[in-house]
């Protein structure tokens, strides 16, 4: 599995809803987060509109629907007291997706993993540590790494770039919890596997395979998912 490897087999995990089941936490942040500045946001809207999108994307999107002109400081300073009570809510751990930590370490063994999220890296590297599952993962692509978030590819691009080497041929599993993540696994033409810890996430389809965890599930099962991918410029 070195750079000298002809091909090489990528496994691209999302971070809220497949590494931690995070999904209700961030619904409510972001609910008491707009609630400050007048507006108001309920499941189905999240559903709808905020599930799988990074917390830019979010705000930019909850002062459009309300019709409400958004500047860049308030985006800035919004942004900071998301990732503060964000961060004061999992102060104590957020939960993890049940077998992530066993299932993650065994696919370490085949494939090279990375994990590409709207997060920001400082959630995504204490999530990874408190799964026990940092050494496993060999890149991060996280919010402040793109400029656009899923459903665009943008970030998984990045990802394969890191993970390629010398590789002459790729092929990649993508595992997400949501519609733009699931989108943006199709527009590279990766396999996809869907958790359903999300939201809503059990009437999506489209995807390879839905589970509603990792527990009961092998690494194995991402062989057969396995589909070439190109990395950007190449």
């Amino acid at each position: 599995m070195g750079d000298r490897a002809v091909a090489a087999d990528l496994l691209l995990l999302d971070y809220n809803g497949v590494i931690v089941d995070d999904e209700p936490v961030h619904f409510e942040v972001l609910r008491a987060l707009l609630a400050v500045e007048r507006i108001d946001l309920d499941v189905p809207s999240y559903l709808a509109h905020y599930l799988g999108r990074d917390d830019r994307t979010c705000i930019a999107e909850a002062y459009r629907r309300a019709g409400r002109p958004l500047d860049p400081e308030t985006e800035r300073v919004l942004l900071a007291r998301k990732a503060a009570w964000y961060a004061e809510s999992v102060r104590a751990g957020a939960p993890l997706v049940p077998g992530v930590g066993r299932f993650v370490r065994e696919a370490a063994a085949s494939t090279r993993i990375a994990v590409v999220s709207g997060a920001f890296r400082a959630e995504i590297e204490a999530g990874l540590a408190q799964a026990g599952i940092a050494d496993c993962v060999l890149c991060v692509v996280a919010a402040e790494d793109v400029t656009h978030g899923k459903p665009d590819p943008e970030g998984h691009r990045r990802a394969i770039a890191q993970l390629a080497g010398s590789a002459r041929s790729l092929r990649a599993v993508v595992v997400e919890d949501s519609e733009p993540g699931l989108a943006a696994a199709h527009a590279l033409g990766a396999g996809s596997v869907l958790l359903t810890t999300g939201f809503g996430a059990r009437g999506l389809g489209g995807a390879d395979l839905t589970w509603t965890s990792f527990d009961g599930h092998a690494a194995a099962e991402l062989r057969p998912l396995m589909r070439e991918v190109v990395r950007a410029g190449a």
